[in-house]
């Protein structure tokens, strides 16, 4: 199992009827009624991406000053410096902003420092070496919310800031000219999850105003889309809009080395996703930023030049796989590490180490995060100081954990999934210390679990039919706050299993209530998976339809793999759990609630069976003779905390052994509240 649990929602079956009533396609239908958008009201409200729902620029806090002082800059003829972030979104950003200002007649200089020998953010040095180049402004993008002390250096050197940013705030703000960020706490703007690309394209369409708002959405949400996707943003409300108008201006974008970077890709002549976005254009286009040459993606994004672009594409290409290469020494090196580390002290992954290259630490701690189920932090070491960079993982918050580091550390930013942070070498033992203690009150004292979301199971096999999977399209863009519906299927058999791209997949053949299906599991292989041809097995997947020479089909895209339990041996599995007092999801709660007359019919059944002595039985064997008595079925597990709450509210005594129970009824005088009972107001608690 990739996934240490599999929580399945819990929804009104009759409510994806009436979504289906409302025209909703059935996958998809299901899928927002897992998703709690279980009304045709708010499903549309979901699935709306509209124009008219972006919000007016001027809504967020200090626009109104950023746009004024542009103006100003634009009629003396100022020359202004666009300062942004090495990754995607900052070096969308950074052109985004760049090409308007220059189309607008401005004097502009997009800055993108270099992350090996400058780091993240505004830096003293930049802002001398700029004021040097005739610059009287800097306009930050996708960072400086924490530039404090920058912005005012830049200030005593006669250089106004306007700063716009998405990232968390501290409790101070930089002096500047406009600090524009949606998290400011005195900011109203209704979207909070805006990418910095996002905040970047609000201030151009501030200072392009109403009239011009369908010319620059059509000119620029392809980058924003890109930002905002490889910043993992929510595609939820504004991002949703803006991720659906850049995926079209992309598969028709006029900038020369953008068209030939999807063609160096071979996504020239694909269907263009968000998922397509993440997985493929933005690694490229990171890579430049993560192996120290930003301007290479930011003059890709810019160039007029069909044959400069087709040159950068393949130098962009190239930086990745050396990226990968790099990224792949790493994390070998830390698993080894993490590997050595007890297993009851790996509540938190914080590793130091020298000659880590900058650039890819952070896709390194994504990996780690994800296979220690734990929060990951890397620390590059040189000369006693450590540059961090550190991913979550189970919702731990990472912003809030810094902030309670911040005496231990040089400083830090960022959000709560992703943070970048630099702290002195002999900082790191007690950082480490306080880490854990953070990790561990978050869980209460637990493990942390890795958790796949699925959104239901299928028992109708029909609902897999090319029509119903294209009609899943309804949902896009995928992404954060809208990823990829995942279904079950339980009681598959491997009819064939075979490692695929060089061992780095594997190619499932599935049988299961008489269909078959093909499934593709990547990164994964035969001795990962654990099935072998014959394997009874429970399947997690996305359903895709898959077009090979001209042939389409449904397709399974996997994402995980489970043995097969009868059911009976998954509702005493389920049981069990519930016994030991683990954590229950809403779906398991629900499956094990029971309902009045199953109370009933146990009572019934045991005050006609429980006479002389008390009565023996197996759990699974009384609950198929009150099956037959009642001429339905019951559930060996929910027949189990039938009998507990009768026990816990003094109308039995149960008592169990290995594989037997022993049930005695007791004289109660009066009636007994059965809901008044312990576990039926936790199974309650947990089931709203």
């Amino acid at each position: 199992m990739k996934y240490q649990q599999w929580e399945r929602s819990v929804f009104r079956p009759e409510a994806r009827a009436e979504l289906e009533q409302a025209g909703i396609p059935p996958l998809a239908a299901l899928t927002l009624c897992a998703r709690g958008l279980d009304t045709a009201e708010k499903a549309q409200a979901f699935l709306a991406s509209g124009r008219e729902l972006l919000h007016d620029p001027f809504l967020m806090k200090d626009m109104d000053l950023a746009a004024a002082r542009l103006r100003t800059a634009l009629e003396r003829g100022e020359t202004v410096a666009v300062y942004g972030d090495y990754d995607v979104d900052g070096i969308t950003a950074t052109c985004l902003l760049t090409d308007f200002l220059r189309s607008e007649g401005g004097t502009v200089i997009p800055y993108i420092p270099d992350r090996m020998e400058e780091g993240y953010g505004l830096n003293r040095e930049a802002v001398r070496s700029l004021k040097e180049r005739g610059v009287s402004l800097i306009v930050t993008v996708d960072c400086g919310i924490t530039a404090v002390d920058e912005a005012r250096y830049a200030q005593d050197q006669q250089v106004d800031v306007i700063i716009t940013d998405h990232h968390e705030c501290k409790e101070a703000l930089p002096q500047a000219a406009a600090v524009v960020d949606p998290h400011r706490r005195d900011c109203s703007y209704p979207f909070k999850s805006l990418a910095g690309v996002g905040v970047a394209l609000k201030l151009v369409l501030a200072l392009g105003g109403a009239g011009r708002s369908r010319q620059l959405l059509e000119r620029y949400t392809d980058l924003a889309a890109i930002g905002t996707v490889a910043d993992v943003m929510s595609l939820t409300g504004e991002n949703r809009t803006l991720v659906r108008l850049g995926l079209e201006a992309l598969r028709n974008t006029q900038r020369p080395g953008l068209r030939a970077l999807l063609h160096e890709a071979g996504m020239d002549e694909k269907p263009l996703s968000s998922i397509s976005i993440g997985y493929t254009l933005s690694p490229r286009i990171n890579a430049s930023g993560r192996m120290g040459c930003a301007p290479l993606a930011a003059e890709l994004l810019m160039t007029d030049s069909p044959q400069r672009g087709a040159e950068l594409a393949v130098q962009l290409c190239e930086l990745n796989r050396e990226r990968q290469a790099i990224e792949a020494g790493i994390y070998a090196q830390c698993e080894a590490m993490a590997e050595a580390i007890p297993q009851a002290e790996r509540s938190v992954l914080v590793l130091a180490g020298e000659n880590w290259h900058q650039g890819v630490v952070g896709i390194v701690a994504s990996r780690l995060a994800e296979r220690y189920s734990c929060p990951a932090f890397m620390i590059c070491l040189q000369d006693g100081k450590g540059k961090g960079s550190c991913r979550s993982f189970g919702g731990f918050n990472l912003f809030a954990a810094l902030e309670r580091c911040a005496p231990l550390l040089e400083g830090f930013g960022g959000h709560e999934l992703a943070a970048g942070f630099t702290i002195l070498e002999e900082q790191i033992p007690a950082f480490t210390r306080q880490m854990n203690a953070h990790v561990i009150a978050h869980t209460g004292g637990g493990a942390m679990v890795s958790t796949l979301a699925v959104d239901a199971e299928l028992d109708d096999l029909d609902l897999l039919n090319q029509e119903a999977v294209e009609g899943l399209e309804l949902l896009e863009p995928y992404g954060s706050g809208n990823p990829k519906p995942v279904f079950t299927l339980s009681g598959c058999t491997v009819a064939a299993a075979s490692e695929v791209g060089g061992g780095r997949h594997l190619k499932l053949k599935l049988h299961v209530g008489g269909r078959s299906f093909d499934g593709i599991f990547f990164s994964a292989n035969l001795a990962q998976a654990g099935v072998s041809a014959g394997s009874r097995v429970d399947v997690a997947f996305t359903p895709q339809v898959n077009e090979y020479r001209g042939w389409r089909s449904v397709q399974l895209q996997v994402c995980d793999l489970r043995p097969a339990l009868t059911r009976a041996q998954a509702e005493q599995a389920l049981f069990e759990k519930f016994q030991r007092g683990e954590a229950l999801s809403q779906a398991e709660a629900a499956a094990l609630l029971p309902t009045r007359e199953e109370f009933v019919i146990l009572w019934r059944y045991l005050k006609g069976h429980v006479r002389s002595g008390p009565l023996e039985e197996t759990a699974p064997r009384l609950a198929r003779s009150i099956a037959r008595f009642c001429g339905r079925r019951e559930t060996v597990m929910r027949t189990m905390v039938c009998l507990e709450v009768f026990d816990e509210r003094g109308l039995i005594h149960l008592r169990r052994g290995t594989d037997h129970l022993q049930i005695d009824l007791n004289t109660v005088e009066g009636k007994v509240d059965l809901e008044a009972s312990h576990i039926m107001r936790r199974l309650r608690k947990l089931c709203e």
